[in-house]
């Protein structure tokens, strides 16, 4: 049987020479996961397996006087998997959940975190999910004091849903981006503000920090991940500048498929699932049909 470290090492630097979002890319399982990665002696990456054969993260920060988790999973089975583990790693009580995202792999869950909690929700979240009880709302920045430490609630700007969110720890520089970077996936735009998206990231890359976590994909080196958001970056930007090359072209979007030319982003996870859905989502952009 694989050991505990031989796994960790195996989720942190992959296959050599793979760069793949999938773990059976990797040489991982389901019965794998989940998996919990240590930042710091206070931070943590919780992970378990999303449906579509990639990770999806939270963030854990334990405190001296109770612990936030940024993200949930997308059932409560999965969820109070994490409740369950943050009660291996400390006897503080959860007592903030922050909702980065609001998409079901990400909040499918919420029931199993305890009834007291508090969520901090950016308003179109709130609206979203019709949190009515025990909700704070960010729109630009808050600061929390918990137990000695500074925890930095973000809004960035509009990126993968409508109120993206991204925790931030300056002392300890990590930086919990959510779904507004996944690890080598192809930019999924279901409920994106593509160009918005472009100046988020921008936004976020300016944070001092040493962690730069996803929302989705493998948490790496460190310098790795930072490289990694960088591409990611990147890829946002040549896929809006390719869809719009062929929107200007005056294809229809379905036609448009047919010609993309996605170049270094063409093997990159979830291509074939997520570059309609982003050509549909750019020309709705391109003919004033978001908002």
């Amino acid at each position: 049987m694989r050991s505990l470290l031989a796994l960790l090492l195996l989720v942190q630097l992959g296959t050599p020479g793979t760069r793949s979002a999938l773990i059976a890319d990797r040489g991982l399982k389901p019965s794998d996961f989940p998996q919990l990665k240590k930042l710091l002696d206070n931070v943590y990456v919780f992970s378990d397996l999303h449906t579509l054969g990639y990770m999806t993260n939270d963030l854990i920060v334990i405190t001296g006087d109770g612990v936030l988790i940024a993200d949930g999973q997308g059932s409560a089975p999965v969820t109070q998997k994490l409740v369950d583990q943050v009660k291996k790693l400390t006897s503080q009580p959860i007592k903030v959940v922050v909702i980065c995202s609001e998409h079901g792999d990400h909040t499918g869950g919420n029931a199993a975190f305890p009834s007291n909690v508090t969520w901090y929700a950016h308003p179109f979240s709130k609206n979203t999910l019709k949190l009515t009880e025990r909700v704070e709302t960010v729109t630009d920045k808050t600061t929390l004091k918990i137990g000695g430490a500074e925890i930095q609630i973000l809004f960035s700007g509009r990126s993968h849903t409508g109120g993206d969110l991204e925790v931030y720890l300056p002392k300890e520089k990590v930086a919990f981006l959510s779904e507004t970077y996944s690890n080598h996936i192809f930019p999924s735009m279901r409920t994106a503000q593509p160009t918005e998206w472009i100046t988020t990231l921008k936004n976020v890359s300016k944070l001092d920090a040493d962690f730069v976590i996803p929302g989705h994909g493998f948490i790496e080196d460190p310098a790795l991940m930072k490289k990694e958001l960088l591409d990611f970056s990147k890829a946002l930007e040549y896929v809006v500048s390719e869809t719009t090359r062929l929107h200007k072209a005056g294809l229809r979007a379905d036609a448009a498929g047919k010609q993309a030319n996605w170049g270094p982003y063409e093997t990159w996870t979830g291509k074939e699932r997520n570059a309609p859905i982003a050509i549909q989502r750019v020309f709705d952009e391109l003919d004033g049909k978001l908002k």
